[in-house]
């Protein structure tokens, strides 16, 4: 596979995992900010085949839909008459929560994010068509990266965060569905090497209690933890995603065996560093 791909967003979670894992498969990547790709040409951007954004910002997230703040079709609407085809990521909250969600489930956005998520799938579909990717994420784990900028907590954020104050709280009847940094990084490579267009969840697929997970993160923690019940009116929205069309599409493996792994080599990663 020889393509040139551009990473928009390189000090984010996301975006920095995504850089290290494709630039060691020996394909030209270039990771820059948001700031730096207004700047861009449009004779160096007709030079990338793939671009992913992996950029946002908090007047998107926390308010409203604006235009301005909507990099995704910032984006689509400068590289509309060129050749590279966008990546960009959704969530999988834009859902209504519930077991085995398909990409042709209901939509039902809550709050702002989640409501100009799905506008931005919309508005950038027009744009582009089949030279467009939606990935609807699940929820990602991976070790904490310390940036002062970070928009989104991941759920192993929190995790990090609460350890340090003696206290987990008590999930035993809340299951959500993840993916590791680790297997999320290689199924984008996997679509971007079979071309893909479309909309599709990523994720494990399966329920995933809490409480396990949690002991896994939790594995090589030898201080004393107090575990701590929820109170009723915490948020339980509980859901799977469906990745059928995922796998189907680019033919690998994962599963619970693997997730299970990653979170023990956070685990020791994390404290005993």
């Amino acid at each position: 596979m020889k393509k040139n791909i551009l990473i928009i967003g390189k000090k984010g979670f996301i975006g920095s995992n995504l850089f290290n894992f494709i630039r060691k498969k020996n394909l030209h990547t270039k990771s820059i900010s948001i700031e730096n790709f207004k700047k861009f040409s449009i004779i160096s951007l007709s030079k990338f085949d793939i671009i992913i954004n992996c950029s946002t910002n908090n007047n998107y997230v926390n308010n409203k839909y604006q235009s301005k703040n909507d990099y995704d079709l910032l984006i689509a609407k400068k590289i509309k008459n060129l050749y590279p085809k966008l990546v960009i990521m959704s969530t999988r909250k834009i859902y209504k929560p519930k077991f085995n969600i398909s990409e042709k489930d209901q939509v039902k956005p809550k709050c702002n994010y989640t409501k100009n998520k799905l506008k931005s799938e919309k508005l950038v579909s027009k744009i582009l068509n089949n030279r467009l990717l939606i990935l609807r994420v699940a929820n990602i784990i991976g070790l904490p990266k310390k940036n002062k900028r970070k928009i989104h907590k991941t759920f192993s954020d929190i995790f990090f965060d609460e350890i340090k104050k003696g206290f987990i709280y008590n999930n035993k009847n809340n299951y959500k569905d993840f993916i590791s940094i680790k297997k999320f990084c290689e199924i984008v490579f996997n679509l971007i090497k079979y071309n893909t267009h479309g909309i599709y969840n990523v994720s494990l697929g399966k329920k995933i209690y809490l409480n396990e997970l949690i002991n896994w993160l939790n594995f090589y923690n030898r201080r004393k933890i107090t575990k701590i019940d929820i109170k009723k009116s915490f948020n339980n929205d509980n859901f799977t995603l469906n990745n059928k069309r995922l796998m189907n599409k680019i033919k690998t493996s994962n599963n619970l065996n693997e997730l299970k792994k990653e979170c023990l080599q956070l685990s020791k990663k994390y404290f005993r560093k």
